[in-house]
């Protein structure tokens, strides 16, 4: 029989449980890095999409010469699968030949804008 050394190798149940904590610290950040870069790319798509929505209403007016009335609307303005509510708000201006035109896009609740575009348009004489 061979007599235990004292000293054998190996690590301390402490040293493990450290090790353990370090790892579990350092994957709960890459996980939550994740997370937030997966909730920063879908909201920059929705504003896209948006965006996109307020310039078509925008280059409609251009395009079909209308003379939008003075007042509020909304319609719905939903691209890319995401549920879009325009709203649509046309001022008067000094110039009687001028009105400025509003474009809010928000979501289908009404809750939070994603995009706000400001454009003119204009009366032929």
């Amino acid at each position: 029989m061979t007599p235990c050394s004292p000293r054998q190798g190996g690590f301390t149940l402490i040293e493990v449980l450290v090790a353990m904590t370090i790892a579990a610290v350092a994957l709960m950040t890459a996980i939550r890095a994740t997370t937030s870069l997966a909730v920063n790319a879908a909201e920059l798509r929705a504003r896209t999409l948006a965006q996109w929505s307020a310039e078509n209403r925008l280059a409609q007016i251009r395009v079909a010469r209308e003379w939008p009335n003075l007042g509020r609307r909304q319609f719905d303005c939903s691209q890319g699968g995401i549920g879009l509510l325009c709203r649509e708000e046309v001022f008067q201006t000094p110039n009687p030949l001028f009105r400025r035109v509003e474009i809010s896009v928000l979501d289908e609740r009404a809750s939070f804008r994603y995009a706000r575009l400001v454009g003119f348009s204009t009366r032929q004489p």
